[in-house]
């Protein structure tokens, strides 16, 4: 028997999303939300970062769905944020990071700007005051200034007055503007985000990514063209690393899958090549990453032909690979899939959830603490979104899902 489903499983996850929305409120300072050490203590070295901010926005906004004391204030505190110290009132966009003086880094980066729409579409959909106008106009400076039409993506990032645009494309800022998209199609009802998330997914999919063999390409030239020895000097990377990146096989694979709902919900066809493209990048995720040397857990990162380079384990990977397994379980009704769900929960259990709310980030080969990549523990929203996966249908987006009532409502088969 699996637990996809079931009471006592749902039971166990809601305890652990509470725990994890109790872990982050450390995090809140007057500029938004800071980065947490291994402890749980602010880190007073480092700024606030605009995609932190984000996440813990949208965390707490999810919170205040799930009926959480105490999310509603911290969901506001973040709209303030983002209105306030982290906008830029003069070029418009966000600032990439701030302190107590002003910005920090005042680059204005595709990455980051999409974790504003997601924040503010999670806020709105949790009906926050002054998220719906913040959304609308992340919406339109990710229009403006991010969204290529003649490529079907985003460009990656601007200085701070939109003067000159960064050569490199990379598909790591493109994926998390599909999340951010799909939250907004939902959360506004215009179905141009929609149409633009599967414009990226086809080109990362059912293009880069079936080309290699389901290993994808993450790094790209002005004109889309392959860069694989990118960043072959600094392999470990936290946002642009060398090779393969095994966890990002596993989050596209979710998010084709959330798309792919997205259009069965508005009776329109599925576009067979999305189911497809996420077995295809689960099937190698798993297979090149999991217990690679010997050990179990997923490494960071694998060369184009399977070979590990980095071996570290991120608890995000085993975060993606429980989403990606419940949502493929939900749509095709596999048992393999709840298998992997399984499993990654385990792994989880035994080696990230030093207690309840609060993850080690990484481990090192052998599954003991590390922090080479990621030290500290600033990231609640890939762990609080595996635990909502599986209590969830996979369109609408978390926010307005929950907003609808439909927690624990499980997906149909497909």
């Amino acid at each position: 028997m699996t637990w996809l489903g079931t009471a006592a499983h749902a039971r166990w996850l809601e305890t652990e999303s509470r725990a994890l929305l109790d872990f982050a409120r450390a995090a809140a300072v007057p500029q938004g939300f800071g980065y947490l050490d291994a402890e749980g203590r602010l880190d007073p070295s480092r700024p606030v970062e605009l995609w932190v901010t984000c996440r813990m926005t949208h965390c707490f906004s999810l919170g205040s769905l799930l009926g959480v004391p105490g999310t509603a204030p911290l969901a506001d505190h973040g709209v303030r944020a983002l209105s306030g110290a982290l906008r830029d009132a003069e070029h418009g966009g966000w600032f990439s990071a701030v302190g107590p003086d002003g910005p920090v880094n005042d680059a204005k980066e595709a990455y980051a700007h999409a974790f504003v729409v997601l924040a503010t579409s999670s806020a709105t959909a949790a009906g926050r005051p002054g998220a719906r106008e913040l959304l609308t106009e992340a919406l339109r400076v990710s229009e403006e200034r991010f969204w290529r039409e003649d490529e079907g993506a985003v460009l990656e990032s601007w200085d701070r007055g939109f003067t000159t645009a960064e050569e490199y494309r990379g598909v790591n800022a493109n994926m998390h503007t599909v999340e951010a998209y799909l939250a907004a199609a939902d959360v506004t009802g215009e179905d141009v985000w929609l149409d633009r998330a599967v414009r990226i997914l086809r080109r990362v999919l059912d293009g880069y990514a079936r080309d290699h063999d389901w290993r994808i390409p993450e790094h790209f030239t002005r004109t889309w063209e392959p860069v694989p020895d990118y960043n072959a000097d600094d392999p470990a990377h936290p946002f642009r690393p060398f090779g393969v990146t095994v966890g990002h096989g596993l989050e596209w694979a979710r998010l084709a899958l959330h798309a792919r709902e997205g259009l069965v919900a508005r009776g329109r066809e599925t576009e067979g090549w999305l189911l497809e493209a996420a077995q295809g990048l689960f099937d190698r995720a798993t297979g090149d990453g999991w217990a690679a040397d010997g050990a179990d857990g997923f490494v960071y990162t694998v060369d184009f032909t399977g070979q590990p380079v980095v071996h570290e384990r991120m608890h995000w990977v085993v975060c993606e690979a429980i989403g990606a397994a419940a949502a493929l379980e939900a749509v095709t009704g596999e048992e393999r899939y709840a298998q992997w769900y399984q499993r990654a929960w385990d792994y989880a259990a035994t080696h990230l959830i030093e207690r309840p709310g609060a993850w080690r980030h990484e481990l090192d080969e052998h599954n003991a603490p590390s922090a080479r990549t990621w030290p500290g523990k600033p990231d609640t929203y890939h762990a609080l979104q595996a635990t909502l996966v599986p209590r969830l249908p996979l369109a609408p987006a978390f926010a307005p899902a929950l907003a609808a009532g439909l927690l624990d409502v499980r997906h149909p088969l497909r």
